[in-house]
Formats: C-alpha cells, structure tokens, sequence
C-alpha cells in the first residue's frame, strides 16, 4: 500500500474543481469518475459545505486532485459565505466542470462560465441526471459554439462517465500547461552542481523538503552530477572538486554565507528563488522585491504561506522574515495568512510576501498574483525577500537575466 511518503505532492497535481448548484450530482460524478465512494452523496441539498479535496489517479493522466464544492446557489448568511469560498477556488483550477442538472440551466451556470472565461481557466459543461431529463440540442450546441464541450452524464446510472472522462484527458492535453521543472534549464547533462540545504526544525524528519527533493530528482534526470552538502561543507567541498561546480543552489536562510563562499564567476540560486521561476512569475517577484526598498515603520506587510504547520520556534515566514524586516525598516505591521486562506481586500498592505508554495499548483500561485496586481499590490516571495535583505539579490538573480534586469528598472522607476 503508497504511504504518504511515496504520493505525488497535491502540488504537482493537476486540479479539477465540480462547480454547480447543490444537488446537481458533483459529489456522485466524482465517485464515479474514482470508481469508489470517496464523496459523501445524499438527495439532501447542500450535503457538501466547504471544497474538499480527493486525490486520486486518473489513468492516463496520473495523480490528479479533484476538487468537490458547495452549491453556488446556496442561501442565507453562512450560504453566501460558502459560495464566496467555492468561487474563490475556481480562481486557482486547471479545468472547472460545470455541473447543470438538464433542464435547469440558468444565471448560477453563466456566472460560473463568466468567471472561468476572465480567469482564462478550461472549462467542461455537464448535465447530469440525465435518466431524469434531457437537456435540449438547441441549448447544448449553443454551448458547444461558445467553445465548451458539452457532456451528457447520469452519475447514478454511471452513464456518460467516459465521456466525461475522455473529455478531461482531452481537455489536459489541448489547454493545460504543464509546470515548468524547477531547475529549467539551468543545468545539463554533466554538469555539476552543488545543493547547499541547511538541518534545521523546519526539516521533516528523516527527510528534505520538497523543493531539494525535486531538485535532486530534476538534476538526476538531467544527468547532472549532484553533491548535496550541508552549509558548514562548502569551501571543503569546492576544494576537494577537480572542476567548480557549474551551479550551487542553496537554502536562502544561508544565502548570504554561501555568496560569500562561493567564488564568481560559480553562479548561485536558491531553491526559493527557483521555486519563484517555477511555481509563479519570477519577473513580477523581483519587482515586487523592489517594493520593499519603499517600506517605512508603521506600513503594513502580508506573509502568506499555502501550508498550514504548526508555528516552529524558528518559523522561515512567521519568525526569521518578520524579523529581519523590522531590523531593516522599523515597526513595521505584519499579518500572516496561512493555508489555502487569502484576503480579498490587498490594499492596505504595502508589499506581499508569499512563500515558495510547494505544497500548491501554479496556477494557484498565478492567482494569488494575478489578485495582488489587479489592487496594486506589489509581490515577491521569500527567497527573493531573504536575499535582499542579506543584499545579494544581484548575485542570486544572475541566472536569471531578465528576472534581475526587471528588478534594476524597478528601482530606477519607484
């Protein structure tokens, strides 16, 4: 049986999100699409409450997360609080389904189709419950010409269930792009690099984290040669090589030590910076660490981490970051938000500050910034945080030309 250990991470997953009204069949097209009962059904509206998550494979695409939500028609006070949250999901899936049970098409479905249409997210339209009604050729070929593929499904009768799922497979290979690997192209075969990654208590037991591991399984791929060391083995290490290392990616919280042992012209990186190119928008997070330089006591500041751990004594985001700002620019007023959690209102801070976000999608991470600079909030992530803070943020952004050329101008024109 895979432990938890042997999964591929939720981030690596292409999302799926079920939007609909409550009672529409989400929870039953899920099941039927796993082949088991992994989503609680009843014939009581409003059974699902908040988005859950259902990990699973979906051959031939692999590890997959589907997403089940609350019915976008839901009422009251705490209704409406569920709809805001399932529609703040939307903003973040690689394809939405619709779910219409045929005949009852309307305004709830057109809003959803407007949303996924502005956020640029591919999308499926499915009438269920079909064995019950039929929905009209008129109205699905209206569909079809607006662009949607349209599936008839009865999850009940588990009719239609292919389709569905030959459309999604379809749908991942023409409209989804791929992540783009951590490392890009930074490294070939042959080459050697040296990955510097700190024990520290944020360091899972027994294990690194995820972003040194997929390093280390990027480079291996590649055929490069890779040397992972610990912060306190650096010049042994560099002494003992024939050849310098092509490459030396490190933890950004010992940036400032490796820089400093490391002779140029050895180009260096951190794996948050790499994760900056890979998970979101390296050019924008330089620019937004251009924000930073503008900060003064009383500002205020967002840190924003997808993961939701326990608070560590040493805390990367809410403990060192929080630190090193007010060492740099006085009181500052910091707020943390933690997990899937984000505000709707970015206005009143000054600068974002999100982590490497290795436990979520890019397409997630694109939304949170895409919400930062439709307010005009600059963002920047941590590791380019950190590096500027240690002031060598040039240094760590050489591998990355026009990422450090888009930093330049931003200071020059702030």
């Amino acid at each position: 049986m895979a432990t938890s250990r042997m999964e591929t991470p939720k981030g690596l997953r292409l999302h799926f999100g079920l939007f609909g009204k409550r009672n529409a069949g989400k929870s039953s097209l899920i099941n039927a699409l796993a082949n088991q009962n992994i989503s609680i059904v009843s014939s009581v509206a409003g059974t699902t409450t908040d988005p859950v998550e259902k990990a699973f494979e979906l051959s031939p695409i692999g590890p997959v997360v589907f997403m089940d939500t609350a019915g976008i028609d839901d009422e009251g006070d705490l209704g409406l609080a569920r709809v805001e949250k399932s529609l703040s999901v939307l903003e973040w899936m690689d394809i939405a389904i619709v779910v219409c049970e045929a005949g009852t098409w309307g305004s709830h479905e057109e809003n959803i189709l407007k949303k996924t249409l502005n956020n640029g997210t591919p999308t499926i339209v499915v009438f269920n419950k079909t064995d019950l009604c039929k929905p009209t050729k008129e109205h699905e070929q209206a569909l079809r010409s607006r662009g949607y593929k349209v599936i008839e499904t009865s999850a009940a009768n588990r009719e239609g269930i292919s389709d569905l799922r030959d459309a999604i497979i379809q749908t991942v290979l023409e409209k989804t792009e791929p992540d783009r690997p951590l490392m890009g192209e930074l490294a070939k075969a042959g080459d050697t690099v040296l990955l510097v990654t700190p024990i520290d208590t944020g360091a899972p037991k027994g294990r690194l984290i995820l972003p040194q591991v997929q390093a280390i399984r990027e480079l291996l791929d590649a055929g490069a040669k890779c040397f992972v060391i610990k912060e306190d083995r650096i010049t042994e290490t560099l002494n003992e090589l024939k050849q310098p290392p092509q490459l030396v990616v490190t933890d950004s919280q010992v940036v400032l030590r490796v820089v400093k042992e490391v002779p140029e012209p050895i180009p260096v990186t951190t794996f948050s910076i790499q994760m900056a190119y890979s998970k979101s928008d390296l050019l924008e997070m330089a620019i937004g660490a251009a924000a930073l330089t503008k900060l003064k006591p009383g500002d205020k500041v967002l840190i924003a981490e997808t993961c939701s751990h326990h608070p560590l004594k040493d805390d990367i985001g809410r403990v060192k970051i929080p630190n090193w700002l007010r060492k740099t620019f006085g009181d500052l007023n910091i707020d943390i938000a933690v997990g899937k959690d984000f505000p709707t209102d970015l206005t009143p801070y000054k600068v974002i500050i999100q982590c490497g976000g290795c436990i979520v999608t890019r397409r997630h991470m694109l939304a949170r910034l895409r919400q930062a600079k439709a307010q005009g909030v600059p963002m920047t992530n941590y590791g380019v945080t950190i590096s500027y803070l240690q002031g060598v943020l040039p240094r760590v952004l050489a591998c990355h030309p026009d990422a450090k050329a888009a930093f330049d101008h931003a200071l020059k024109t702030l």
